[in-house]
């Protein structure tokens, strides 16, 4: 959560955001392309972790009880998105651009658990690596994009922008793999379980961790399936290694997936036990996920807003997105240099600390109000 909002931030004041992709490694510096590259690892462990979530919250429900509070918990967080998330992110009354983003899929996923969670486990594991390993298979697949077909191909696997109008709707996450990678996530709360053995639980997760880079090793290498783009050789060597792990978000490849879960399979084993003032603090924004979420992104555009009068810039560059922040060519000639996005991003993190500690305060004294668990 917290290397998610360094993406956010790049976002709405790197200056070099409104010229280039920062994975584009012909215009691109090494510390840019890893500023974006290490921000891959949040969206899939959410997902991945929603899941594990899921799973234990059903050891004290049953399973109609745990399918419907995902149902309602989806659908929640899909009002949600397009909504007050949506509205923050572009500060636009006339709501003309809608994005299907991370909120979007957690709740989708969420609607698909529901009906997974009824299946004996071993198909559940299975349909989860399917869609996970096979997905990729689906990258020849196009639609027309301004056929209801596209729509409906955009929100299952392929990444698209639909026009209704001037109405345009990104489809930044797709149902294929994600919903793959939350049912993986519910069959992994099994580990977690109370009584499960934590030695084994260790071994069990080094083993996913280490297995998921070597086969990402194996497969990247191979180059010719788990990415929508092979890695090519560069003019150097570092170049040549930032193509072989330039990996696919959208949709999220099976390279994306096995670099990035296999990360948190070894960090999950290796820091379990791990418990000092750092972690506790770092805690506080994981039991107010929700909460973080929304407020940062306020926060950071705000700031954006601000930072853009300074700038000499009208206001309203900064409101009435019609696209994401990045592609507004108004805002070509603002923003900061990327040092300073460094130092934005820690400071807005130091400023969310006490206001997510005393909401997490809040929720742990009135735990008996049902709404807090929907934010």
């Amino acid at each position: 959560m917290i290397i998610m909002a360094l993406d956010h931030i790049r976002d709405y004041f790197h200056s070099d955001a409104f010229l280039y992709d920062p994975l584009d490694l012909n215009k691109t510096s090494v510390v840019l392309f890893f500023t974006r590259w290490i921000t891959h690892f949040c969206a899939p462990i959410f997902v991945m972790l929603a899941g594990t979530s899921a799973f234990l919250s059903g050891q004290r429900k049953t399973k109609k009880e745990l399918a419907a509070f995902l149902v309602k918990r989806g659908i929640w967080l899909i009002i949600l998105e397009e909504t007050a998330i949506n509205f923050s992110w572009f500060f636009n009354t006339h709501f003309t651009f809608f994005i299907l983003g991370v909120i979007w899929v957690l709740g989708l996923s969420m609607i698909c658990l529901a009906a997974l969670i009824f299946l004996p486990k071993k198909w559940i594991l299975g349909i989860g690596l399917l869609m996970v390993f096979g997905h990729n298979l689906l990258d020849s697949v196009h639609f027309n994009g301004t056929s209801i077909s596209g729509f409906l191909w955009g929100a299952i696997h392929e990444r698209k922008v639909f026009a209704i109008g001037e109405t345009h709707i990104g489809e930044g996450y797709q149902i294929i793999p994600w919903a793959g990678v939350m049912a993986l996530g519910y069959c992994l709360g099994n580990i977690f379980a109370n009584g499960f053995d934590v030695a084994k639980r260790k071994k069990i997760l080094l083993q996913l961790g280490v297995g998921s880079w070597i086969l990402f090793i194996i497969i990247r290498s191979v180059n010719m399936y788990g990415n929508l783009y092979p890695w090519t050789t560069q003019a150097s060597s570092v170049r040549t290694f930032l193509s072989f792990i330039n990996i696919t978000k959208y949709p999220p490849s099976l390279d994306y997936l096995l670099v990035t879960e296999g990360f948190a399979f070894i960090f999950m084993a290796l820091t379990e036990n791990v418990s000092n003032r750092l972690t506790k603090m770092i805690s506080v924004y994981g039991r107010v996920p929700m909460f973080y979420y929304i407020i940062h992104i306020w926060l950071i555009h705000l700031f954006a807003l601000l930072l853009v009068v300074l700038q000499g810039h009208p206001w309203t560059d900064m409101t009435a997105f019609t696209s994401w922040v990045d592609g507004m060519a108004n805002l070509k000639g603002y923003g900061l240099p990327l040092g300073a996005v460094y130092i934005v991003w820690l400071s807005l993190v130091a400023l969310l600390y006490p206001l997510c500690k005393k909401y997490d305060r809040y929720k742990s004294s009135h735990k008996d109000k049902w709404w807090l668990s929907y934010l």
